[in-house]
């Protein structure tokens, strides 16, 4: 892993993570890597997925250790008005609060969104819930499977012949951490026109509907109901897993050029001309019969170095690597995504800045860590 001197593009900023869990953490773990100074609040009991394991390293599950890096960390009752004093006491000098508690959580305790908008008019105050605070859903919890299962993704998810299933990472808390990270950004550079924070609200419940495409986007056009296609594009063919004489390969085939190009280096030119497969629409009417035609010449061939040359040629594909493949594979050494420091090992960043690209400087902090210097800073 290079060593980067910049300070990052978010050098300066400082967020209270008052998060648990998933979406906030990995919001403000985004934040702490381009540079922002991120301090991490967690109850008496500690972050819930510090247990959710194994594995774990020592007493921490690898899944907090996955979301927590480049902050520091200290523990907080804020059921107790001292500890809340001591929170008020980080905020005055903070940029960002990041924070997911039940909504209606901070109003008890007398710090909700209108008071902190009053006494720290600069806060940016980022609000990550399930169904945001109002309407016929406001107020209630938000987990990731469910909100895969209410937003309509599950039912476009799995075999055709089979029951809808939940996609295999939390995507609606990723989508959404990722919103709050642009919410907050959006929100700090309209601060330096305004002078003022404001809310940035975000719920899983919106980020689920915003991955609905084009699944969405089809039948808000057509009325027609979209159904589970397995692997395949309910749009393009071929976009499919297919077998080759030794792995299993993606083709991902978004136009007629492309589908003249995989037809050629196949060693069946003629294939492109069946009037079943010239276009795309045609294809994707008939493809069952092209997946067929297709594994019957693919069967000939080496996955890997095929899946080489038919890039070379401007044909997506790849082979469905398992994570052990990932991990080893020299790419993503190349582009950085598995970085390290002392004992830890993490997913790198997928942002890259050519100046203030980000860094790994702090790993995730053991609990209650920092609690004797963070309120003295």
């Amino acid at each position: 892993m290079a060593a980067f001197p910049s300070p990052g593009a978010l050098s300066g900023v400082r967020v209270i993570d008052l998060s648990r869990v998933l979406a906030g953490p990995f919001c403000t773990q985004i934040l702490g890597d381009h540079g922002a100074e991120v301090i991490k609040v967690e109850p008496p009991q500690g972050d819930d997925t510090r247990r959710w394991g194994p594995p774990f390293a020592g007493d921490t599950a690898a899944y907090f250790i996955g979301l927590n890096r480049n902050k520091r960390g200290m523990v907080l009752d804020l059921n107790e008005q001292a500890e809340r004093d001591v929170l008020v006491k980080l905020l005055e000098s903070a940029d960002v609060v990041v924070e997911n508690f039940k909504v209606g959580t901070l109003e008890r305790w007398g710090i909700g969104q209108p008071e902190l908008a009053q006494r720290f008019p600069r806060l940016v105050h980022c609000r990550i819930s399930g169904f945001g605070a109002d309407g016929p859903l406001g107020g209630l919890p938000g987990y990731d499977a469910v909100i895969q299962a209410m937003s309509g993704l599950m039912s476009i998810n799995g075999s055709a012949d089979g029951p809808p299933v939940r996609m295999g990472v939390p995507v609606v808390d990723l989508a959404t951490g990722l919103y709050a990270v642009i919410g907050i950004l959006l929100a700090l550079h309209e601060r330096e026109a305004s002078g003022r924070g404001q809310f940035v609200d975000t719920a899983l419940f919106d980020g689920g509907i915003s991955l609905l495409h084009p699944q969405l986007a089809n039948y808000l056009a057509s009325g027609v109901l979209p159904t589970r296609t397995g692997n395949a594009h309910p749009n393009i063919s071929p976009y499919d897993i297919y077998r080759t004489g030794t792995v299993d390969l993606f083709l991902a085939v978004g136009n007629d050029p492309q589908f003249r190009k995989l037809c050629a280096l196949l060693g069946d030119p003629t294939l492109a001309d069946d009037e079943r497969f010239a276009t795309n629409q045609s294809r994707t009417s008939n493809r069952d019969a092209l997946k067929f035609a297709l594994e019957q010449l693919l069967a000939q061939h080496e996955g890997n170095s095929l899946a080489t040359r038919l890039n070379a040629a401007g044909v997506p594909a790849g082979p469905v690597l398992n994570v052990r493949q990932l991990v080893e594979h020299p790419h993503t050494h190349h582009r950085e995504m598995i970085v390290g420091m002392a004992n830890y090992r993490g997913t790198g960043s997928p942002i890259k800045l050519s100046r203030t690209p980000a860094t790994y400087r702090l790993p995730p902090p053991a609990f209650g860590e920092h609690n004797e210097e963070i309120p003295d800073v």
